[in-house]
C-alpha cells in the first residue's frame, strides 16, 4: 500500500492564507476561487463555458477544473454540513 502523504499546511492557515489561482484556458485569463470541499479536502474550484477554435470552427467548451491540496482532507478541524450545530431558533 502506497503511504499517504501528509498535508504541509494547518486547515486555519490555509483559510487565512488562500488566495484565488491565476489560470489562462485558450489565451483566456481565468480566477480560479478558494474552496473547502464538502469532504474536508482543501484547494480551488473552477467550473463555467468557453468557446475554443478548431481550425476556425468555435465549440463551445464545458470547464471544471479542482486544485486539491494533497492530503488535505485528513487534516483536523472539519466539520461535515450535517453535522454542524445550528443555534436554537428564538
Amino acid at each position: 500500500m502506497a503511504k499517504k502523504t501528509s498535508c504541509p499546511i494547518a486547515r486555519g492557515e490555509f483559510r487565512e492564507k488562500a488566495v484565488p489561482v491565476a489560470v489562462t484556458i485558450d489565451n483566456v485569463p481565468l480566477t480560479v476561487p478558494v474552496k473547502e470541499f464538502s469532504t474536508g479536502s482543501l484547494g480551488w474550484y473552477l467550473n463555467g463555458k468557453t468557446t475554443i477554435d478548431v481550425g476556425g470552427t468555435k465549440v463551445a467548451v464545458q470547464i471544471g477544473l479542482n486544485l486539491t491540496i494533497v492530503g488535505s482532507k485528513e487534516l483536523p478541524g472539519f466539520v461535515p454540513k450535517d453535522k454542524e450545530e445550528t443555534p436554537p431558533s428564538t
